[in-house]
């Protein structure tokens, strides 16, 4: 597995033949394309490469509560115009159900006041009925304003006042709101949600018959898609005085099949070395079975295509990290046997194959890790069994433990830091990266070192100390010289550079997660069994099936936990602390412009 190297492709044609060049380009399905021209200004404008619409669409219709029979074949079936009809009676759909809901909300307001019909301006001489619904305990308000008013109705909670005044009368005249009832009577606002309601169940009607096209739209969406990419693929090319140009980044492999195209359909082909100011997207290659760890290195964010490919580091130390974190066998084999059942069925898809594969590393890890651990379910192995030799790793030693997993966390970041170095090996800056390597043993030989054993305390000191002046002397970006202003400039890179070192050290520090959650899962396990003897010897009889639910659910609440650890915090170590020191910069995924098969 590896970051595929890529050529820039240009290729130039007349303009009258770009339907037909993008659609050969999208068949042959090898190039990220580079956009030509800037974006349309306006968001709407923008295409995207995916059938929105057409996923829109689909959810619409397969959330709806009620279906029809589906139809299986109809040849003047159009995907475009059943998305369009979809998504047009979703939004009226959506636009009546706001006016029901306005209305309700209207009616409920104007109510407790009756049927209003309100009487001509000009017979009130100008004056109007300003509504307000004062709470019981609040009726002494009304005696200290100045405007006539009127109680027209009460009811257990509220009274229904009206004020009269030419003007809108002030915020503060009363001490609540006024009531905005509007200007139609209650006859009418109900007759308008009786045409609402009406109006919506037509429009669910509709929706329900549009849903016997479900399966024709889900068998179509690649067609969709693959127009969707076409229009946007339309509008990352340019055109000029008749000639259209399209430029992307092609594999080195796929230049053959590009340069086959372009001899057929005589255009003119430009290839590139991409440049040091080009940013090429990354493109990871992969087999079949590991495409998991590919997805596990895409996950978080995307390698700078002049970096390394993280997949297989991530695919070992996860599987390790979740391994320490479970930390039991009986654990670890539910999960296999869980997996082993459905292994069949994941068999079905390339994802499935490559899922599965990532499973049985992870449970298979966790077996291993488990046996060594030997806790089975909390339990420990009987003394002189098999199992009881197996066993090597005393989680109860926290000592140790917390030895160990900081010597993972060095051994994991050192890593890191080797392979930039690797990366950036034409580059002074590499010598930096060997300076952290050799900054994290000589702190490891400090931190470690027995009492009794003083020169290994001394050769710490020196590892450290020589470890440091590389990462000073070697961190800038800037090109040696022996100009002051640019020595001083460098000087001040270098201290910037060595306040990483508490960094360095929480980073470390944070691999005793795998530890204190692994502590934390054997010491869950061997509660609810202790509980579960508690129980089962309370209560004669009765306590064993007591001990029996205590100790079902509270492993599958243990086990759930652990899993969640195992994968939240078995990833952060890699995403964060390691991808800290052994991942530089970030990069763009490749995106193949490619048809995509219609399904039967």
């Amino acid at each position: 597995m590896s970051i595929a190297r890529l050529k820039k492709v240009s290729l130039c044609g007349l303009s009258k033949e770009k339907d037909q060049l993008l659609e050969e380009l999208q068949a042959l399905g090898c190039m990220h394309l580079v956009p030509l021209t800037p974006a349309p200004a306006e968001v709407e404008k923008q295409l995207s490469p995916r059938a929105d619409a057409a996923y829109k669409a689909l959810r619409f219709l397969t959330d709806a509560p009620r279906k029809r029979r589906q139809v299986q074949r109809d040849p003047n079936f159009d995907v475009d115009a059943l998305c369009r009809d979809v998504l047009a009676l979703k939004q009226e759909t959506r636009d009546v159900s706001d006016r029901r809901d306005f209305l309700e909300h209207r009616i409920a307001a104007v109510e407790p006041w009756g049927d209003l019909h309100f009487p001509p301006k000009d017979s009130l001489a100008h004056y109007h009925l300003w509504f307000y619904s004062l709470p019981l305990n609040m009726l002494g308000a009304l005696e200290k304003i100045d405007l006539p008013w009127q109680i027209v109705h009460k009811d257990h909670r509220l009274a229904h006042v009206i004020v009269i005044a030419r003007d809108e009368p002030p915020d503060d005249l009363l001490p609540v709101p006024r009531t905005h009832t509007g200007a139609l009577p209650l006859t009418e606002l109900k007759a308008q949600l009786d045409e609402a309601e009406i109006a919506l169940e037509e429009l669910v009607a509709r929706r329900e018959a549009l849903t016997r096209y479900i399966y024709l739209l889900s068998a179509n969406l690649a067609e969709a898609e693959n127009r969707a990419s076409l229009a946007h693929a339309d509008q990352q090319t340019r055109e000029e005085e008749g000639i259209v140009a399209v430029q992307g980044w092609v594999p080195t492999d796929a230049i053959a099949g590009v340069k086959a195209l372009a001899a057929e359909r005589k255009l003119a082909c430009l290839l590139e070395e991409p440049g040091p100011d080009d940013k090429p997207p990354t493109l990871i290659e992969e087999a079949e079975e590991l495409e998991a760890g590919v997805d596990l290195a895409l996950f978080y964010t995307v390698p700078p295509y002049r970096s390394w490919d993280p997949s297989l580091v991530l695919f070992a130390s996860f599987s390790i990290f979740f391994a320490m974190i479970l930390s039991d066998a009986g654990y670890a084999a539910v999960l296999m046997l869980g997996l082993l059942a459905y292994w069949r069925r994941l068999g079905h898809s390339r994802k499935g194959r490559a899922y599965r594969l990532l499973g049985l590393s992870l449970f298979g890890c966790a077996l291993v890790y488990g046996i060594l651990a030997g806790s089975y379910f909390g339990v420990s192995p009987p003394d002189g069994s098999l199992m009881a030799h197996l066993h090597v790793i005393n989680i109860n030693d926290h000592q140790s433990m917390m030895q160990i997993s900081i010597m993972i966390g060095v051994l994991h970041l050192a890593l890191g830091n080797g392979l930039t170095a690797w990366v950036n090996r034409r580059r002074l800056m590499a010598l930096a990266n060997v300076g952290w390597i050799i900054g994290l043993a000589g702190g490891t030989a400090i931190a470690f070192a027995p009492p009794d054993e003083p020169d290994l305390t001394q050769i710490g000191y020196g590892l450290l100390i020589g470890g440091l002046a590389l990462v000073f002397a070697f961190s800038s970006e800037r090109p040696l010289s022996i100009r002051p202003k640019e020595i001083l400039f460098r000087g001040f890179d270098g201290l910037k550079a060595l306040t990483g070192v508490m960094g360095a050290f929480g980073d470390v520090l944070s691999y005793m997660r795998l530890f204190a959650l692994g502590l934390a899962s054997a010491s869950l396990a061997l509660t609810f069994n202790e509980l579960a003897m508690q129980a089962r010897d309370a209560l004669p009889g009765l306590g064993l099936l007591l001990a029996i639910l205590i100790l079902v659910g509270g492993h599958l609440v243990n086990l759930g936990l652990a899993v969640m650890s195992g994968v939240v915090h078995g990833l952060r170590l890699n995403f964060i602390e390691f991808y800290k020191w052994g991942m530089p910069g970030e990069g763009e995924a490749f995106r193949k412009f490619a048809r995509k098969e219609v399904q039967p």
